[in-house]
């Protein structure tokens, strides 16, 4: 897909926020650029945590056993990079992940417990701005588009209120990285590059696996340029931006 014409994007009025929640179906899928931005605003003394609906166990090839421990232990190691402290893992099945009620109810619950201002999750798209999107993703992300608005009504999963004591929240924003049409993007300094780069590097024995697989150097540091130019700025990281509120 086309990138935005230069300086065409408006930066994200993020001056405000506090915690933000980024919903994402497996280990490494926040480090394909969205890593950035979390650097970005943890330097900046917002709170961000990370919600996996899977370990990943399907992703490489060796044991499922051995693999979600594995992928388990990158991803802490990723998320300290952008200075992430919170990280929280499900058990959904990797490769078959499916949208259901379940899901958006898990995704609520955090939702509830976390109360963030922001929730991020990816493209459900079928060809988002990086080609064929994965199953996963999709569910992953229309799973989380609708958690956010369940998690702020009061008749959707009443259980979360009534068994388990959690209030109803709402967001104010939901941010879709890897969108074909963006609105709004976070521009992110070089150190915020580098810790992207870093954190996708976390990601060892998984890049391992992929033979074809690009060094993260090679490629984060570009696709952050490219992003950037639309915001008229050296590097940045774009979303469509839903303002769900405000």
């Amino acid at each position: 897909m086309d990138e935005p014409d230069a300086g065409t994007l408006e930066a994200l009025p993020d001056h405000d926020f506090r915690r933000v929640l980024c919903v994402v179906a497996h280990p490494d899928d926040v480090e394909y650029g969205t890593s950035a931005a979390v650097a970005e605003w943890t330097a900046r003394g917002i709170e961000v945590a990370y919600l996996l609906l899977t370990t990943g166990e399907a992703g490489m090839q060796r044991p499922p056993a051995e693999t979600g421990p594995l992928r388990a232990a990158e991803q802490r190691a990723a998320c300290r990079a952008v200075g992430v402290d919170r990280l929280q893992i499900l058990n959904h099945p990797d490769g078959v992940l499916v949208y259901s009620l379940d899901l958006r109810r898990d995704i609520a619950r955090v939702i509830r417990q976390f109360r963030p201002d922001v929730v991020v999750t990816g493209s459900w798209e079928i060809e988002p701005s990086y080609g064929l999107n994965q199953a996963d993703h999709r569910a992953a992300g229309l799973a989380t588009a609708d958690a956010v608005r369940d998690a702020d009504n009061t008749w959707v999963f009443p259980e979360l209120a009534q068994t388990e004591g959690l209030a109803k929240w709402g967001a104010d924003w939901l941010l879709v990285s890897g969108h074909t049409r963006p609105t709004h993007g976070v521009p992110v300094s070089p150190q915020a590059v580098e810790r992207a780069v870093a954190s996708l590097d976390a990601h060892a024995a998984y890049l391992g696996d992929l033979p074809d697989h690009p060094a993260p150097r090679d490629f984060i540091p570009k696709l952050l340029a490219g992003q950037g130019r639309a915001l008229g700025t050296g590097h940045g990281v774009l979303f469509r931006g839903y303002r769900l509120r405000g």
